[in-house]
């Protein structure tokens, strides 16, 4: 049997990131699904670039803030206390806009935790 607590306050950010990433899922153990706690300032994003995952699913679940995701279809303003699912190959970018009058933060959990699956998007004008 194996139990874990992790307080996310004592996991440190990862390096080279656009906002504060803290990797609760690794700092649990965990290897099916990842886990990641996420504040960003205003002006903020959370993932590196606008991107798709080859297999991974993703749900981001706001805890403060609002978090607006921008797809090619459309932007979408998520609350605190929603939940935002995004499919494998499906584009996406998240962030703090910099008119935001406080900083987001959102828990993100992927499934399969895998690595190197994401792709980045470029727009073209058959996109829009």
């Amino acid at each position: 049997m194996g139990y874990h607590v992790v307080d996310s306050e004592t996991v440190a950010p990862a390096d080279g990131r656009p906002c504060e990433q803290r990797r609760l899922g690794e700092a649990a153990g965990l290897s099916n699904v990842a886990i990641n706690r996420f504040r960003a300032e205003p002006g903020e994003q959370l993932p590196l670039k606008y991107h798709s995952h080859e297999d991974q699913e993703e749900a981001f679940y706001v805890l403060s803030g609002t978090m607006h995701v921008e797809t090619p279809e459309e932007t979408f303003a998520v609350d605190a206390g929603d939940l935002f699912t995004v499919d494998p190959k499906s584009p996406h970018r998240a962030h703090n806009p910099a008119d935001a009058a406080a900083d987001l933060v959102v828990l993100a959990i992927g499934a399969p935790a895998v690595a190197g699956d994401a792709v980045p998007y470029e727009e073209t004008a058959d996109a829009e």
